[in-house]
Protein backbone atom coordinates (compact mmCIF):
# COMPACT_ATOMS: atom_id res chain seq x y z
CA UNK A 1 0.00 0.00 0.00
CA UNK A 2 1.17 3.50 -0.85
CA UNK A 3 1.15 5.00 2.66
CA UNK A 4 2.90 2.01 4.21
CA UNK A 5 5.87 2.06 1.82
CA UNK A 6 9.34 2.44 3.25
CA UNK A 7 10.75 5.70 1.92
CA UNK A 8 13.59 6.74 4.20
CA UNK A 9 16.29 4.20 3.29
CA UNK A 10 17.84 6.43 0.63
CA UNK A 11 17.78 9.35 3.06
CA UNK A 12 19.60 7.30 5.71
CA UNK A 13 22.46 6.51 3.32
CA UNK A 14 22.85 10.21 2.51
CA UNK A 15 22.79 11.07 6.22
CA UNK A 16 25.77 8.78 6.79
CA UNK A 17 27.67 10.44 3.94
CA UNK A 18 26.75 13.91 5.27
CA UNK A 19 28.14 12.99 8.70
CA UNK A 20 31.55 12.40 7.09
CA UNK A 21 31.79 16.10 6.14
CA UNK A 22 33.93 18.39 8.23
CA UNK A 23 32.06 20.44 10.80
CA UNK A 24 32.78 23.73 9.01
CA UNK A 25 31.19 22.46 5.80
CA UNK A 26 28.09 21.40 7.75
CA UNK A 27 27.88 24.87 9.34
CA UNK A 28 28.18 26.53 5.95
CA UNK A 29 25.44 24.36 4.44
CA UNK A 30 23.20 25.00 7.46
CA UNK A 31 23.75 28.75 7.14
CA UNK A 32 23.00 28.70 3.41
CA UNK A 33 19.76 26.79 4.04
CA UNK A 34 18.83 29.30 6.77
CA UNK A 35 19.48 32.28 4.47
CA UNK A 36 17.34 30.77 1.72
CA UNK A 37 14.54 30.05 4.21
CA UNK A 38 14.66 33.59 5.62
CA UNK A 39 14.55 35.17 2.17
CA UNK A 40 11.63 33.00 1.07
CA UNK A 41 9.69 33.62 4.30
CA UNK A 42 10.33 37.37 4.15
CA UNK A 43 9.16 37.50 0.53
CA UNK A 44 5.56 37.75 1.75
CA UNK A 45 6.29 41.17 3.24
CA UNK A 46 8.62 42.46 0.54
CA UNK A 47 6.66 41.38 -2.52
CA UNK A 48 2.93 41.58 -1.83
CA UNK A 49 1.06 39.20 -4.09
CA UNK A 50 3.75 36.89 -5.49
CA UNK A 51 5.58 36.92 -2.15
CA UNK A 52 2.69 35.09 -0.54
CA UNK A 53 3.24 32.24 -2.99
CA UNK A 54 6.98 32.19 -2.25
CA UNK A 55 6.59 32.31 1.53
CA UNK A 56 5.43 28.67 2.00
CA UNK A 57 8.57 27.53 0.17
CA UNK A 58 10.56 28.49 3.28
CA UNK A 59 9.70 25.00 4.53
CA UNK A 60 12.01 23.35 1.98
CA UNK A 61 15.44 24.56 3.20
CA UNK A 62 14.69 23.72 6.83
CA UNK A 63 13.23 20.36 5.82
CA UNK A 64 16.21 19.42 3.66
CA UNK A 65 18.75 20.51 6.26
CA UNK A 66 16.88 18.46 8.89
CA UNK A 67 16.85 15.46 6.56
CA UNK A 68 20.65 15.55 6.45
CA UNK A 69 21.14 16.22 10.18
CA UNK A 70 18.74 17.03 13.01
CA UNK A 71 21.19 19.26 14.95
CA UNK A 72 21.99 21.28 11.84
CA UNK A 73 18.29 21.45 10.97
CA UNK A 74 17.58 22.91 14.41
CA UNK A 75 20.48 25.32 13.94
CA UNK A 76 19.06 26.44 10.58
CA UNK A 77 15.60 26.82 12.14
CA UNK A 78 16.84 29.15 14.88
CA UNK A 79 19.20 31.00 12.55
CA UNK A 80 16.27 31.64 10.21
CA UNK A 81 14.28 33.05 13.12
CA UNK A 82 17.18 35.40 13.95
CA UNK A 83 17.50 36.47 10.31
CA UNK A 84 13.75 37.14 10.13
CA UNK A 85 14.09 39.36 13.20
CA UNK A 86 16.36 41.56 11.07
CA UNK A 87 14.73 41.18 7.64
CA UNK A 88 11.01 40.97 8.35
CA UNK A 89 9.97 41.00 12.03
CA UNK A 90 6.30 40.62 11.08
CA UNK A 91 7.03 37.04 9.95
CA UNK A 92 8.45 36.08 13.34
CA UNK A 93 5.12 34.80 14.62
CA UNK A 94 4.28 32.77 11.52
CA UNK A 95 7.56 31.00 10.69
CA UNK A 96 8.33 29.32 14.05
CA UNK A 97 4.81 27.88 14.34
CA UNK A 98 4.04 26.92 10.73
CA UNK A 99 6.53 26.66 7.87
CA UNK A 100 9.63 26.28 10.04
CA UNK A 101 8.08 23.81 12.45
CA UNK A 102 6.72 21.74 9.58
CA UNK A 103 10.13 21.56 7.89
CA UNK A 104 11.89 20.68 11.12
CA UNK A 105 9.32 18.02 12.01
CA UNK A 106 9.20 16.26 8.65
CA UNK A 107 12.97 16.41 8.22
CA UNK A 108 13.59 14.99 11.69
CA UNK A 109 10.96 12.28 11.22
CA UNK A 110 13.01 10.85 8.33
CA UNK A 111 15.59 9.93 10.99
CA UNK A 112 13.12 8.11 13.25
CA UNK A 113 10.52 6.58 10.96
CA UNK A 114 10.63 4.57 7.74
CA UNK A 115 7.02 4.54 6.61
CA UNK A 116 5.43 7.36 4.61
CA UNK A 117 2.36 7.48 6.87
CA UNK A 118 4.48 8.02 10.01
CA UNK A 119 6.44 10.85 8.44
CA UNK A 120 3.25 12.52 7.18
CA UNK A 121 1.63 12.08 10.62
CA UNK A 122 4.48 13.88 12.38
CA UNK A 123 4.22 16.81 9.98
CA UNK A 124 0.44 16.87 10.34
CA UNK A 125 0.53 16.90 14.13
CA UNK A 126 3.22 19.59 14.38
CA UNK A 127 1.62 21.88 11.80
CA UNK A 128 -1.81 21.41 13.37
CA UNK A 129 -0.46 22.23 16.85
CA UNK A 130 1.35 25.27 15.45
CA UNK A 131 -1.71 26.63 13.62
CA UNK A 132 -4.01 25.98 16.56
CA UNK A 133 -1.53 27.66 18.93
CA UNK A 134 -1.49 30.75 16.73
CA UNK A 135 -5.29 30.75 16.41
CA UNK A 136 -6.43 29.86 19.92
CA UNK A 137 -3.55 30.89 22.20
CA UNK A 138 -2.17 34.00 20.49
CA UNK A 139 -5.42 34.86 18.63
CA UNK A 140 -3.38 35.50 15.50
CA UNK A 141 -5.49 35.13 12.32
CA UNK A 142 -3.04 32.83 10.53
CA UNK A 143 -5.82 31.43 8.30
CA UNK A 144 -7.33 34.83 7.59
CA UNK A 145 -10.25 36.72 9.06
CA UNK A 146 -12.82 34.16 7.85
CA UNK A 147 -11.70 31.61 10.48
CA UNK A 148 -12.80 32.58 13.98
CA UNK A 149 -10.52 32.23 16.99
CA UNK A 150 -13.10 30.27 18.99
CA UNK A 151 -12.63 26.50 19.07
CA UNK A 152 -15.08 24.51 16.97
CA UNK A 153 -15.21 20.95 15.68
CA UNK A 154 -15.64 22.12 12.08
CA UNK A 155 -12.62 24.43 12.23
CA UNK A 156 -10.47 21.77 13.90
CA UNK A 157 -11.50 19.17 11.31
CA UNK A 158 -10.75 21.59 8.48
CA UNK A 159 -7.34 22.37 9.96
CA UNK A 160 -6.61 18.65 10.31
CA UNK A 161 -7.58 17.93 6.71
CA UNK A 162 -5.53 20.87 5.44
CA UNK A 163 -2.46 19.96 7.53
CA UNK A 164 -2.62 16.30 6.45
CA UNK A 165 -2.76 17.18 2.75
CA UNK A 166 -0.11 19.89 3.14
CA UNK A 167 2.26 17.55 5.02
CA UNK A 168 1.73 14.83 2.45
CA UNK A 169 2.56 17.30 -0.32
CA UNK A 170 5.74 18.38 1.47
CA UNK A 171 6.89 14.80 2.05
CA UNK A 172 6.58 14.08 -1.68
CA UNK A 173 8.23 17.39 -2.67
CA UNK A 174 11.07 16.81 -0.22
CA UNK A 175 11.80 13.38 -1.68
CA UNK A 176 11.96 14.84 -5.19
CA UNK A 177 14.19 17.73 -4.14
CA UNK A 178 16.35 15.46 -1.99
CA UNK A 179 17.07 13.10 -4.87
CA UNK A 180 18.30 16.00 -7.00
CA UNK A 181 20.12 17.80 -4.20
CA UNK A 182 22.00 14.77 -2.93
CA UNK A 183 23.77 14.53 -6.29
CA UNK A 184 25.14 18.04 -5.70
CA UNK A 185 25.86 18.00 -1.97
CA UNK A 186 26.80 14.39 -1.34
Amino acid sequence: MYFLETISDEVRVSQRKFNKYKKMMKFILGAIFACIAAILQAAGGFLPGIGYFLSPLATAPILLCSMFSIPFGVMSYFLTIMLLFILQPTELIVFPFTTGLLGLGIGASFHFFRKRVSIIAVGTILLMVGIMTLLYVFHFPVLGPAVSDSISFLTTGGIFLFTFLYSWLWVEISLLIFKRLKLIII
